[in-house]
């Protein structure tokens, strides 16, 4: 097992357990609607948000116990965002983690509702007794995620993108729609670390919120070099998805070479960025490395 593994592993598995826990048992009454909610969430995943709340947490000494919940809510959040994304009026797909999408596996109602569910749920587990953060960082918390999910976040970032097919886009508007529909949440999922640790070093914050905004670009753009070079089997989604819908992306618009130089320089600049927690900050580096060499 990689040094990567050993460190990343038990968050994956923390978050697994964690989630497994929050969801209504798929035995529990509506069956189906709690089903489809479990069968989303806890599809096999990177988990690459509820390990960044925990990674961030951990380097600031909060006990994991007390991330669970944040963990939790980021995951939902982003799990409901891919049942939508994947509906017929989004971007209508079929596949999704290497498993039929929600609404193939059941249908598009209950893959609807299942996704509503989900989002209700990640502000209700913000709430959970079984950490004891303070009201106040509670609150922050839910004010973190609902803006990072809402139009100035995720959503509004699947609009742009919906209105951009076909369209040559600017780097630039590139960038503030991918700002919006991947790097919010993942800026959200390092944000919440924070609070629950109570710091308010401004210096700290601005850091690390750097490297949110750096990872959560990297990501899209290794996302996007992957439609082009990934294989279906390995990135659990069709290849050539981006392109068969006329989406702009990042190695359309700037060539192959130039997209994987862009995601070596905003991994460069994360890392930089992490310079005020020193060694804390070496899980938070591993991750930045890992999301532009996966192959998924």
């Amino acid at each position: 097992m990689s040094t990567l593994d050993q460190r990343l592993a038990p968050l994956r598995a923390r978050a697994d357990a964690a989630l497994d826990r929050f969801l209504p048992r798929a035995d529990e009454a509506p069956q189906r609607l709690h089903e489809a909610m479990r069968y989303a969430v806890l599809a096999p995943g990177k988990r690459i948000r509820p390990v960044l709340t925990y990674a961030t947490g951990a380097a600031l000494d909060v006990a994991l116990e007390q991330l669970d919940p944040a963990a939790v809510a980021v995951e939902l959040i982003h799990a409901y965002s891919l049942i939508h994304d994947d509906l017929p009026a989004m971007d209508d797909d079929d596949l999704r983690r290497g498993r039929p999408t929600c609404h193939r596996q059941f249908d598009e109602a209950t893959a609807i509702l299942a996704g509503d569910a989900l989002q209700a749920l990640a502000f209700e587990s913000l709430l959970d007794t079984r950490a004891t953060l303070p009201a106040a960082c509670r609150l922050a918390m839910v004010a973190t995620l609902a803006e990072a999910s809402g139009s100035r976040g995720m959503a509004g970032g699947q609009a742009l993108d919906l209105g951009a097919v076909g369209k040559q886009l600017t780097l630039a508007e590139l960038e503030n729609m991918h700002k919006h529909k991947t790097g919010a949440l993942i800026r959200a999922s390092v944000r919440l670390g924070l609070l629950a640790s109570g710091n308010d070093d401004a210096h700290l914050a601005r850091g690390l919120d750097t490297y949110a905004t750096c990872i959560g670009l990297a990501f899209q753009v290794q996302d996007d070099i992957l439609d082009v070079e990934g294989a279906t089997e390995v990135i659990g989604k069709p290849q050539g998805s981006d392109a068969d819908r006329d989406k702009p992306t990042y190695p359309n618009l700037l060539g192959m070479d130039e997209a994987k130089a862009t995601a070596k320089r905003l991994c460069d600049e994360a890392l930089a960025s992490l310079a005020p927690l020193g060694a804390r900050g070496d899980t938070l580096a591993m991750i930045a490395n890992f999301i532009v060499k996966r192959d998924r």
